[in-house]
């Protein structure tokens, strides 16, 4: 897909605003709100532009843990905590520590919990 000027403008105002309208982003690339809609459509069904959803654990009131380990099968590790309401997220890394996990929880303790009673303990995690 081929992007112009402005279509780098219209994704670089929603990176920096998701919920910025398309009213506002014509005025900016000075081009008709529905002009604005069409290529907005466009830059969408050519996978260029997404819409995300997220939360902000802080103002959720949660604790977030990012716990790297040395594991001899991270694929194992991983498969452990695929159930768990506390898992967040896995990824499996380059270098000596080759998996990142992330756990929330509103309480550190229950985050401490979880790396001294199935991190450390587990025999597929080597550091």
């Amino acid at each position: 897909m081929k992007i112009d000027d402005k279509d780098r403008v219209i994704i670089s105002m929603y990176s920096n605003d998701p919920g910025i309208s398309q009213d506002d982003i014509a005025r900016v690339i000075e081009l008709s709100q529905p002009s604005v809609a069409v290529r907005i459509r466009k830059l969408k069904e050519a996978g260029a532009l997404e819409t995300q959803t997220g939360i902000n654990p802080l103002k959720m009131g949660l604790f977030m843990a990012k716990v790297d380990i040395a594991s001899t099968n991270t694929s194992r590790v991983l498969d452990i905590f695929r159930g768990c309401p506390y898992f967040a997220n896995g990824f499996t890394v380059s270098g000596r520590n080759n998996l990142t996990l992330f756990f929330m929880s509103e309480k550190i303790s229950s985050l401490e919990s979880i790396v001294n009673n199935h991190i450390r303990n587990n025999e597929n995690v080597t550091d």
